[in-house]
């Protein structure tokens, strides 16, 4: 090796480091009046830039702050103007911090699938000045790691008109995948940040009683060698502790969201990817979001592959994996298997997410299966029982995942496989797995909407 050459390379990337490197608050002062900024997905939202441009909120007029999720809470560019002349807030996912301040009109929800993202940032239907994404240090080929946060990185500085990276050490380093990664040569300011711990997932409450029992049914339904798309609250926790204890063999992982179960999987020895037909022996994801240990075990770990979102997201790929199990949440599901798994209404509490990419792919892979969970009922704020099956979607529900796509529908009391079903056969298997209280009102509904036939029957 030219030891001279090499050294000579080393000095060039420390020189053109420190000729980018910019305060947050000389970064912050870049952007204009009617200028946009998109941030970085989830823990790749800067901080201190953010803290920063909050600050000049009164010298600013109309600048669009884009974000996808706003974890740990409410930024302070989201939270400091009320009447949105300054700073417009979007989001292309609510979170909880993101459903506080859209509940106070401080935000406004931005639809869009996941697999979607890059082509909407590389196309005219989105324009933006600025990008600004928490990063990695620089290692010594001269790039920054995109980390726990690649989804549309690489795409946005692509596009930008301006690139600001906010150096993190706490930021794992991910190699492997695809645009996990940019060089310096592609960045306009480097801004060495305070080095913010990353936000770290709640412990999870133990799984109530509906939880557990859907786990119980869901790990009946999961093959040797199946390929494993987990989504994230408790019940895929709860099935995640279940395949632990399981005697599963040679599972494959390929998700959207890479979290701790799955660091469980791996050191047990259940998930070794080894028959995957995309990303053999690896676990491909776009985003992370879990605990510290979580983001240790992720750093320089080459099992892992960090991809753009247009290809973990892409069902045309992820289809080809046989035996591709997808397991997501959903909030509401009426009798003609609409499921509503982002609203309350018209009030905007999550996202749409990459549901519909992963129930498409289960679709196209030789022996998948998708499954939308949830809850029987519910206790409203008076503490009546309310049904998660009903006749109808409240008016102003978004239609998540339509009755065209859906698949398995899942609650304590059973699954509901749809697919290929008349609707009058969808109203009687949904109602068999409704809440009992609730089936024989269910009935009279379903027969109103003409999707009901006299001869049939509801399991006991």
């Amino acid at each position: 090796m030219d030891r001279k050459a090499d050294a000579f390379s080393q000095r060039d990337l420390r020189i053109a480091y420190d000729g980018k490197l910019i305060s947050a608050s000389d970064a912050a002062g870049l952007i204009r009046n009617d200028e946009s900024v998109l941030y970085g997905v989830f823990l790749g939202r800067p901080v201190d830039f953010d803290s920063e441009l909050a600050q000049r909120k009164d010298e600013l007029f109309n600048v669009q702050i884009t974000q996808c999720g706003g974890l740990p809470a409410d930024s302070p560019t989201t939270c400091c103007d009320t009447s949105n002349e300054h700073f417009t807030c979007n989001s292309w996912f609510y979170d909880v911090g993101n459903r506080r301040v859209g509940d106070r009109h401080m935000m406004f929800y931005a639809p869009c699938s996941f697999g979607q993202l890059q082509t909407i940032i590389e196309s005219d239907l989105f324009l933006y000045d600025t990008y600004v994404q928490q990063v990695s240090p620089m290692d010594r080929f001269g790039f920054f790691s995109f980390g726990p946060t690649n989804t549309y990185s690489l795409e946005a500085c692509l596009g930008a008109k301006r690139v600001i990276l906010e150096v993190n050490e706490s930021i794992p380093r991910v190699p492997g995948g695809s645009e996990d990664a940019i060089h310096i040569s592609m960045v306009d300011h480097v801004i060495e940040g305070s080095n913010t711990p990353l936000y770290e997932l709640p412990q999870g409450k133990a799984p109530s009683a509906a939880e557990a029992k859907m786990a119980e049914l869901l790990i009946g339904e999961i093959p040797d060698r199946a390929c494993l798309q987990l989504g994230i609250g408790g019940l895929p926790n709860t099935l995640g502790e279940l395949i632990c204890d399981s005697d599963l063999k040679d599972l494959g992982i390929h998700t959207e969201m890479f979290v701790d179960s799955m660091v469980k999987l791996f050191n047990l020895g259940l998930v070794t990817g080894r028959y995957k037909t995309t990303d053999r022996c690896k676990i491909a994801f776009t985003f992370a979001i879990g605990s510290r240990d979580m983001y240790d075990f992720m750093d320089g770990n080459p099992f892992l592959a960090s991809h753009c979102g247009r290809y973990t997201n892409n069902a045309e790929i992820v289809g080809l994996n046989d035996n591709l199990i997808s397991i997501n949440n959903t909030l509401m599901v009426d009798l003609f298997g609409q499921c509503c798994s982002e609203s309350a209404g018209p009030r905007q509490i999550s996202g749409t997410g990459g549901q519909m990419d992963f129930v498409n792919a289960a679709w196209k892979s030789k022996g998948g299966k998708s499954f939308l969970c949830l809850s029987s009922s519910y206790k409203d704020k008076n503490g009546t029982l309310k049904s998660r099956i009903m006749p109808m979607l409240p008016e102003g529900s978004i239609v998540t995942t339509p009755r065209t796509l859906v698949d398995r529908i899942v609650t304590e009391y059973g699954i509901a496989q749809l697919k290929g079903k008349s609707t009058w056969q969808r109203a009687e298997l949904l109602i068999g797995i409704a809440h009992p209280d609730f089936r024989d009102e269910l009935v009279k509904n379903a027969e109103k909407m003409n999707i009901w036939r006299r001869s049939s029957k509801i399991a006991e």
